[in-house]
């Protein structure tokens, strides 16, 4: 699963990372946690990308009341997400992606839970593939919310977690966002674990436990890279 990471990268590298138009500035942040406003990138009614603050933690359109989930949807399984009811409609017609700079896996039991950062080996920012969903109150109220796809651990990843976000790779952004087909057909192929050798995941500050921490310390490493 992926149920936290990081995003600090500048604003301005983000934007022309997905070749958007614009950015809002926002802060590096280390330690994004469920419910908390994140940064997607998707495309716009004119089919251009854009960048847009939404909240972690998926509601389906067709909810009437976000009270009603039992937990959090902050993660798709891309096995089953074109048929499950609360994610199919957003594979068909809302596809996103995340841009990230690291995200975190654990290790370890409940009493020594111990994090680890995940990134890139030879690039600082990369996107994960997510679902977007527009949800409208009957009083009016509007919230825009996002999960993340996840899929089967590659052979770095499995050391750590059976699961693992999926990770689009830039020359395949164009079609996995492109959602005017209306169907989730074309772009099943993309939904696997990421080719082995490309990932370093190095033990960080155990006080990321914590999902209200936040500051560059929380990813100080604590022993050696392990991948």
């Amino acid at each position: 699963m992926c149920a936290r990471y990081s995003l600090t990268t500048p604003p301005e590298a983000v934007r022309a990372f997905f070749d958007a138009p614009s950015v809002e500035d926002f802060p590096p942040r280390y330690n994004i946690a469920p419910s908390q406003p994140t940064l997607i990138a998707r495309n716009d009614v004119h089919g251009r990308p854009e960048l847009q603050l939404v909240r972690w933690g998926l509601i389906p359109s067709w909810l009437k009341d976000p009270r009603s989930l039992t937990s959090p949807l902050i993660n798709a399984r891309a096995e089953t997400a074109a048929e499950k009811p609360a994610f199919r409609g957003a594979m068909r017609h809302r596809r996103c992606l995340i841009p990230v700079s690291g995200f975190y896996e654990w290790t370890g039991d409940r009493k020594a839970r111990r994090p680890h950062l995940i990134r890139m080996k030879d690039q600082e920012l990369f996107a994960l593939a997510g679902i977007w969903e527009d949800w409208l109150g009957a009083d009016g109220s509007q919230i825009e919310t996002m999960a993340i796809l996840t899929t089967s651990a590659n052979e770095e990843m499995s050391r750590l977690h059976d699961r693992m976000p999926v990770i689009i790779e830039q020359g395949d952004f164009e079609r996995w966002l492109d959602c005017r087909p209306g169907t989730a057909e074309g772009v099943l192929d993309l939904l696997k674990p990421l080719r082995s050798g490309q990932l370093t995941a190095t033990a960080v500050n155990p006080k990321l436990n914590n999902p209200r921490a936040e500051g560059p310390e929380l990813q100080e490493p604590e022993f050696l890279t392990l991948l």
